[in-house]
């Protein structure tokens, strides 16, 4: 009596994990910001309500008086906007030429070693140097208008974006640059197709890096600078002169929030120029 081969059990098909959607991903991101914001919002109130004396309120007061009074008086909220506009322009006038500074002597320093050991420890040394001790200098020299505050943001800006780019272009990958070798390709093709396209992620940094610091380089400019349209800088100046807290704290979260989407716009920026072929490592 033969015995009949059983065919074994095939193993059911492991189920592969569903990714989670889009809506469930930004909930996700948004949700710990909330949670922080919240409280924040509960740690204000407490301060203003608890630990502040009625009288001396106006040195805080409560989120929903910056409300109504810093954004829900148009007068005040338009005045506002008209401040960031003109700070605006300069933030991003002065983020571009370092942005275009930067680069180039960055590349310069990346070909040629001489060039970076002339020139980076200059960079260096602007760096430390502080920006309220050569503001009046600036005044001096270029006057009290756009420009003056647009160098402001030029100096406070130039330096993340040097680092940044020669640490991208001095971090190309040495087998790329061995397969460049044997294609006997030139110093020029090896920038423009290799060091650079590598770079990305690096100069993307330090341009979000940037792009905060000129919107501060252009808010110190306001407080010196006052020829021209005035900026935000200004008006909370102002603000502070006359005791106006409701306002003056509108106009601060404003900046904030104008430094807080030109970093989010690089970031986004980044995830496009580079998103299909470089992604961090992320922590659950």
């Amino acid at each position: 009596m033969t015995a009949t081969a059983r065919a074994p059990l095939a193993a059911p098909a492991a189920e592969s994990p569903r990714r989670p959607g889009r809506l469930h991903r930004t909930a996700r991101g948004a949700g710990p910001p909330l949670v922080v914001l919240a409280a924040v919002v509960g740690v204000w109130y407490a301060v203003t309500y608890l630990a502040l004396a009625p009288r001396r309120r106006f040195l805080l007061p409560p989120p929903h008086e910056v409300v109504t009074d810093g954004f829900g008086d148009w007068t005040t909220f338009h005045e506002t906007l008209r401040g960031l506009g003109a700070t605006a322009k300069v933030a991003l006038v002065g983020l571009a030429i370092a942005a275009t500074l930067g680069m180039v002597f960055a590349v310069l320093m990346s070909q040629a070693g001489w060039v970076e050991r002339s020139f980076y420890p200059w960079a260096v040394a602007l760096q430390t140097i502080p920006i309220l001790a050569i503001v009046p200098l600036i005044g001096f020299w270029l006057g009290y208008g756009f420009w003056s505050r647009t160098v402001v943001c030029v100096l406070v800006a130039l330096f993340p974006i040097i680092t940044n780019t020669l640490f991208g272009l001095r971090s190309t990958d040495a087998e790329q640059h061995d397969l460049f070798t044997l294609r006997q390709a030139g110093r020029w093709a090896r920038l423009v197709h290799l060091e650079f396209p590598s770079a990305l992620p690096a100069v993307f940094t330090g341009l979000r890096i940037s792009a905060g610091l000129s919107v501060i380089g252009a808010i110190v400019g306001d407080f010196f600078f006052r020829q021209g349209q005035p900026g935000i800088g200004s008006l909370i100046d102002d603000y502070t002169q006359r005791l106006q807290s409701a306002p003056l704290f509108a106009a601060i979260i404003v900046s904030s929030l104008f430094g807080l989407a030109l970093f989010w716009l690089f970031g986004l920026a980044a995830r496009i120029a580079v998103g299909a072929w470089h992604t961090p490592r992320r922590r659950s």
